[in-house]
């Protein structure tokens, strides 16, 4: 983060961190709380450590990064984190994933990453994953420039990255159609009507609104390739979260604090995430240069076990049968 865009951020958080001002820490300035607390994500040093670099003490430090965190949240989400909520932002959206991932009608990418925390006291299994950690859950929907449009954080480790949608205010929105997407209409080249899309892995079921892989076993040529296209659009969601905790590396290890204070960490690391790539898009960027070599596999995780409406099964092959007839790409057939 350069100076000038140092100099943004402290304006957008500066009155509501000098409001958290306590007679033990007036003498800490708003600019060095955030320096401390941009420290911390950026490197995930021990308060400890932190202590000793700035001279400021441990519980001190313990109180100033949560406190920031929310503040960050706070004033960024409403302009840097959010939901589209007109047909007009959702078609814009679906172009962009037209154009750059070669597949129309999608209006986000949907993952779920599990953040490692410390196994919280008095909670026994609840925080307990199927990778042997305790975590929580971060539910990511990105857009096609790796920018966050939506997140649910803090919901057990437990839960599946399905179950997650499932009780996400997301799910409930889309259920009431309350996010105003687009009409149907047909693909390019086709006649039949299909409804916009979010395009996830095979974790989430298969819906009006959700498009996800065949399963992996006895799949033909044509589903094959179907997977590898919406692959490529799917892990624009998969690369948001890299770049999140490559640049955050406090998300790469285990967060030793209590959960709640983790989602609160989080939640800054994701808000900042899309306040650089608005501010500094061009040296906080994402390499594409390898695109078209994606080695696609064929295991990513479990099939979930939720019986798709005819429906959906029948929109899901009228999207197969788009990228296997008029929108067919040349190196589709190069996967391996």
């Amino acid at each position: 983060m350069n100076e000038h865009t140092f100099q943004l951020l402290l304006s957008l958080v500066k009155n509501d961190i000098e409001k958290e001002d306590t007679k033990f820490r007036s003498a800490i300035s708003a600019r060095d709380r955030l320096i401390i607390t941009l420290r911390f994500l950026a490197t995930g040093e021990s308060y400890k450590s932190l202590s000793f670099s700035f001279r400021v003490g441990h519980s001190t430090i313990s109180e100033i990064i949560p406190e920031v965190c929310s503040v960050i949240y706070k004033n960024l989400r409403q302009n840097y984190l959010k939901v589209p909520r007109t047909t007009l932002k959702w078609l814009k959206i679906a172009e962009q994933f037209e154009k750059k991932w070669n597949l129309p009608h999608v209006l986000g990418a949907l993952d779920g990453k599990h953040i490692t925390v410390r196994a919280p006291g008095n909670e026994g299994s609840s925080y307990f994953n199927y990778k042997g950690t305790h975590s929580i859950a971060l539910l990511g929907l990105v857009d096609a420039d790796y920018k966050f449009i939506y997140i649910d954080c803090g919901r057990n480790g437990r839960i599946s990255d399905g179950g997650v949608f499932r009780n996400s205010t997301l799910a409930a929105a889309i259920a009431s159609n309350k996010l105003n997407f687009p009409e149907e209409t047909p693909l390019p080249g086709r006649s039949k009507p299909v409804p916009y899309v979010i395009v996830a892995d095979a974790a989430f079921p298969l819906s009006h609104h959700i498009l996800k892989p065949f399963p992996f076993r006895n799949m033909t040529g044509a589903q094959r390739i179907f997977n590898y296209r919406l692959s490529r659009a799917r892990r624009v969601v998969e690369n948001s979260f890299g770049m999140v905790a490559n640049r955050f590396r406090v998300l790469l290890n285990t967060v030793n604090l209590h959960p709640q204070k983790a989602e609160t960490i989080t939640l800054a690391c994701v808000v900042l995430h899309n306040f650089l790539r608005t501010t500094t898009p061009n040296t906080y960027n994402m390499q594409e240069k390898n695109d078209r070599r994606l080695r696609f596999q064929y295991a990513l995780s479990r099939q979930a076990g939720n019986r798709a409406k005819q429906s959906a099964l029948n929109n899901r092959q009228e999207f197969l049968e788009y990228v296997n007839g008029v929108g067919a790409v040349d190196w589709q057939n190069n996967l391996s």
